[in-house]
């Protein structure tokens, strides 16, 4: 056991994880230019200034929230509710956040009523903006960045205002700030903030274990070929196409919960293509290579290496979106090469795209374009921030309160080391993506875009076209994605998953959980929010339902092959590849 330490040993403990979790949470909650917030804020209180009537109802809530808490403070603590003298309720909204629901901070009156003053002012702030006169881009803006600002300004965030941090020190006689301190320079040197135990996964070995072999790679991507494991396969094969933004064995991640496995388990023969994560040798990789070197060719060997004429393809998330265009390229120069495709989770029109929409205005394209547009490289982890801003107190904060803070090690979750394992990105690709979908969404123009020498026209790909979208996606918001099957020119099958962006999609049929919704009104033009109103909710996972849909599009059934690859493309090491493994 090691020794107590010494009052000036604890004292300097306590004043460096304070100084470099501050530090930390500062770069953490770097908005995407300078000065982002401060001008948002501006143009919400000048617009609040010149509404005296409206400034007068927010004085008021003022007032009624400072009478909320002078109720509290004359209460004993972990009381869930205490009364005016008007006999009015007055709620402890503390109880109701998790950041402030422990003992520690229920049964401290002023740490509680820290917590209390923190979120009633909180509210007000954002109910300011709520009422402001501002256009609804610039009041999204507002709302999102104020809340990133206040979810950064926790209480529960900062050493000496987090009771349960300053309990564990006491308990642990200092040994959870060293801990803490030793977390927090471990995520600095990784560059992320570490959300699960790192150290007990490991690609190839107890994640991404599907059998298979790499059967092509150029300097974007490796093709992967998965063995099948049925004595009979469908004759059409199924190609997958991940987003690039993150490595491929989201759908690949145990023996129980592998899309990738299951696809094979049902009969399909399985190719998945695995992104490079691109070094700054790469860094002039375009739009155009990707779809050309990458999805296109991907598509193109998939049908050598099987003898077919016509393939299946699937695409998630931004794969999607690329999937999609290379789709349209394709059909546009009369290539009919793909029986039908699927698409979970994916934009194609860009004309909401929730809260990640603030971080994109003429501003941030222009900075974006002008450090990376000609060459270059996106980090990864910056990425990974972005997106995990967009749920900032589960994502970000909720582990700077338990490692740094508390010192705690966080458990081993498979799909959240994914989440932490971010590939960079190509400038030019990101720049060209980022001012053709998110800002001016031009991908649902039809000729707008020219992809690959030709104009791109989304009703081009007309083979029947399965879509997937996840209620809660906060990524991908499902209305979204429904809008987009208006601009497909087959047959659309819509499905809705419930639960997230991820959860939504890895959904074992063999854990019967959740549920997701079929039917509604299909009709040119229906809304999402009508669709809805006539859907049908069936229970369980909805993979059982896409393979349905998908053996009908697969052809004849065959004897499984005895090899992987072909005399032209032999396989050249065993699945999941070198790429996957490359770190940032």
């Amino acid at each position: 056991m090691n020794p107590a330490p010494s009052p000036v040993d604890l004292s300097k403990a306590i004043a460096a994880i304070q100084e470099t979790g501050t530090r930390w949470i500062h770069e953490l909650g770097e908005m995407p230019h300078p000065n982002s917030f401060n001008e948002a804020w501006k143009m919400c209180a000048d617009a609040l200034a010149k509404e005296p009537e409206k400034m007068a109802v927010l004085q008021v809530r003022i007032a009624a929230e400072n009478q909320r808490l002078l109720g509290l403070l004359s209460h004993p603590a972990a009381q869930p509710a205490t009364h005016s003298d008007a006999g009015e309720a007055q709620t402890a909204l503390s109880q109701k956040d998790k950041r402030f629901s422990s003992d520690a901070w229920q049964t401290n009156p002023g740490f509680r009523n820290l917590a209390e003053s923190y979120l009633g002012m909180s509210q007000l702030m954002l109910d300011a903006i709520d009422v402001a006169d501002l256009s609804p881009h610039a009041k999204h803006r507002t709302h999102f960045f104020m809340k990133q600002y206040l979810d950064a300004m926790s209480p529960a965030n900062f050493l000496i205002t987090n009771p349960d941090a300053m309990e564990a020190a006491l308990k642990s006689q200092g040994e959870t700030l060293r801990a803490g301190i030793e977390n927090l320079k471990s995520d600095m040197a990784k560059g992320h903030i570490s959300m699960t135990d790192e150290s007990v996964f490991h690609v190839g070995k107890n994640i991404a274990m599907t059998p298979g072999s790499v059967v092509f790679e150029n300097e974007i991507f490796q093709l992967l070929q998965y063995a099948p494991q049925t004595s009979e396969v469908y004759l059409r094969p199924l190609l997958m196409v991940p987003p690039c933004i993150n490595k491929f064995y989201i759908l690949d991640l145990r023996p129980d919960n592998s899309f990738i496995e299951y696809a094979v388990q049902q009969g399909f023969t399985v190719f998945v293509m695995s992104w490079r994560n691109v070094n700054v040798r790469l860094g002039n990789l375009t739009w155009d290579d990707y779809l050309l070197r990458g999805v296109i060719k991907a598509i193109d060997t998939t049908r050598v290496i099987t003898n077919v004429e016509k393939i299946n393809t699937l695409g998630f998330c931004v794969g999607g979106t690329m999937l999609a265009s290379a789709l349209a390229v394709l059909r546009r120069m009369g290539h009919d090469v793909v029986e039908s495709t699927t698409l979970l989770t994916t934009f194609l029109d860009f004309s909401e795209v929730g809260d990640i929409e603030a971080y994109v205005d003429e501003a941030f394209v222009k900075r974006r374009q002008s450090e990376v547009g000609e060459g270059g490289i996106i980090n990864g982890a910056e990425l990974a921030f972005a997106f995990s801003s967009l749920r900032a107190n589960d994502l970000v904060w909720n582990y700077v309160s338990s490692n740094y803070l508390q010192g705690k090690k966080p458990p081993p979750f498979d799909l959240l080391f994914w989440n932490g394992d971010s590939t960079n990105l190509p400038g030019p690709w990101y720049c060209y993506y980022l001012q053709n979908t998110y800002f001016e969404n031009n991908l649902v123009k039809p000729d707008k875009l020219t992809m690959c020498g030709v104009p791109v026209d989304l009703s081009y790909v007309d083979m029947p076209a399965f879509v997937f979208a996840a209620r809660e996606d906060h990524i991908v918001p499902w209305h979204t994605a429904f809008a987009s099957t208006h601009y497909l020119g087959g047959e659309v099958q819509f499905v809705l998953g419930a639960a997230g962006h991820i959860a939504g999609v890895v959904n074992p049929a063999s854990k019967n959980k959740r549920s997701y919704w079929t039917g509604g009104n299909k009709k040119s033009g229906v809304d999402a929010k009508n669709w809805f109103a006539q859907a049908q909710e069936n229970p369980g996972s909805w993979w059982p339902r896409w393979t349905a849909w998908l053996s009908e599009k697969s052809g004849r059934k065959i004897s499984a092959r005895t090899s992987l690859g072909n005399a032209q493309f032999p396989p050249i090491e065993p699945a999941p590849g070198r790429y996957v493994r490359e770190k940032n």
